[in-house]
C-alpha cells in the first residue's frame, strides 16, 4: 500500500509539474501577430504637392466624371469648385458636410440643417432629398456613400459623444419617394463612412471613440456578419472621413493628427502617412482620382495630393 502512494504521489507530481510546465510555456509565447506592413507597399516616394489654398474648413473632395474636383466649406456654407489652384463658389447651403457625386451628375451633399442636399454643379441649383425621419429633423448628418445600386448610407452624428451614444446611421434607398431606414444607433459620433469593395459591409469612422467599426450593410449576403471593431486609432480625436482602395485596404484621415492612417482588409496598420511640414494639422477628408489621394485640411484650408501604388476602389457617381 505505501509503495501505492509513493506511485500515485509521483504520478501526481509529473502530471501537475507538465500542467503548469504547459502553463508556462503558453503564457510565454508571443500573442500571434498580423502581416508586417510598410509604407513601402503603398507609395514610392511619398511626397506630397499642394493642389489648392482656398480657405474655410474644408471637407468632402469629390470629382465628378469630367475629373472636375468638387469640395465644401463647413463653416463657411459654401460649396466649392477648383479652378486651377483656386476654390470658387457655385452655391452655398447652411451647413454642408460630406458629398459624393451620383451617377445622373448630382453632386449630393450631407447638411447638418437640412439633411441631404442634392446639387446641380453648372447652375448651383440645390433640392432638399431628405431632411427627417419619423416626422423628425435629423440630428445633424455629417458624411455619406453610394451602394452599386444607388442607395445612400449617410451618418447622423450631432449631439452624441463617447458618454451619450446615441449617433445613428441611415439607409434611404434608391428611387423617386423613398423613406430613409434607422440602420444603426448607439455610436459615439459617427463620421465619414465607406463601402467593402465586396459591397457586403460598411466602415465607420466613431470619431470620439477614435475607432474604425465594421457594420454589415441592409440586406448582406452573410447574415452571420455582425457589428464590431475595425481598428483602434492612436492619439486624440478621430477618424474623420474613409476611403477604399480597389484591395480592400482602409484610408482614414486622423483629424487632430495630420495624418492618414492606413489599414489592410485585416484591419493591420501600413503606418500613416503625414502631411508635410507646414500643413495644418486637421486633416478632415480624403478620395482617390487618376492615381492619387487627395486630401482637405481644414486649419489652413488647403488641398494636399500624394501618387499612391494602390487604385481606389471605383464610386457610384464615376
Amino acid at each position: 500500500m505505501e509503495r501505492m502512494l509513493k506511485r500515485l504521489s509521483v504520478s501526481f507530481f509529473l502530471a501537475a509539474f507538465i500542467v503548469v510546465f504547459s502553463a508556462g510555456l503558453l503564457v510565454a509565447q508571443p500573442a500571434p501577430t498580423g502581416p508586417r506592413h510598410s509604407l513601402s507597399e503603398i507609395c514610392d516616394n511619398c511626397t506630397w504637392e499642394k493642389v489648392a489654398t482656398c480657405g474655410g474648413f474644408l471637407e468632402g473632395p469629390s470629382f465628378d466624371k469630367a475629373g472636375q474636383l468638387f469640395m465644401v466649406s463647413c463653416i463657411a456654407g459654401d460649396i466649392l469648385k477648383v479652378e486651377k489652384d483656386k476654390c470658387v463658389s457655385i452655391t452655398k447651403t447652411a451647413g454642408p458636410g460630406g458629398s459624393k457625386f451620383h451617377k445622373d451628375g448630382r453632386l449630393f451633399i450631407t447638411d447638418r440643417s437640412a439633411g441631404i442636399v442634392s446639387i446641380d454643379t453648372k447652375t448651383g441649383t440645390k433640392t432638399t432629398v431628405v431632411d427627417s425621419f419619423d416626422n423628425k429633423p435629423f440630428k445633424g448628418t455629417n458624411d455619406l456613400i453610394f451602394d452599386a445600386n444607388g442607395g445612400l448610407y449617410f451618418t447622423d452624428p450631432a449631439g452624441s459623444n463617447a458618454l451619450k451614444r446615441d449617433g445613428r446611421v441611415f439607409y434611404l434607398p434608391p428611387g423617386p419617394g423613398a423613406k430613409p431606414q434607422l440602420m444603426y444607433s448607439g455610436i459615439a459620433y459617427p463620421n465619414g463612412i465607406a463601402l467593402s469593395p465586396d459591397g457586403q459591409k460598411l466602415y465607420i469612422g466613431e470619431f470620439l471613440m477614435n475607432r474604425i467599426i465594421t457594420v454589415p450593410i441592409v440586406n448582406p449576403k452573410n447574415k452571420l456578419e455582425s457589428p464590431g471593431v475595425f481598428a483602434n486609432l492612436e492619439g486624440i480625436i478621430g477618424p474623420d472621413g474613409l476611403a477604399v482602395d480597389k484591395e480592400g485596404n482602409v484610408y482614414t484621415a486622423h483629424m487632430g493628427s495630420g495624418d492618414i492612417a492606413i489599414f489592410d482588409p485585416m484591419g493591420f496598420k501600413y503606418g500613416a502617412l503625414r502631411l508635410p511640414e507646414g500643413a495644418g494639422p486637421f486633416a478632415t477628408n480624403l478620395t482617390f482620382h487618376n492615381g492619387y489621394l487627395y486630401v482637405t485640411e481644414a486649419i489652413k484650408g488647403e488641398v494636399w495630393r500624394i501618387k499612391l501604388k494602390k487604385a481606389g476602389l471605383p464610386l457610384y457617381g464615376d
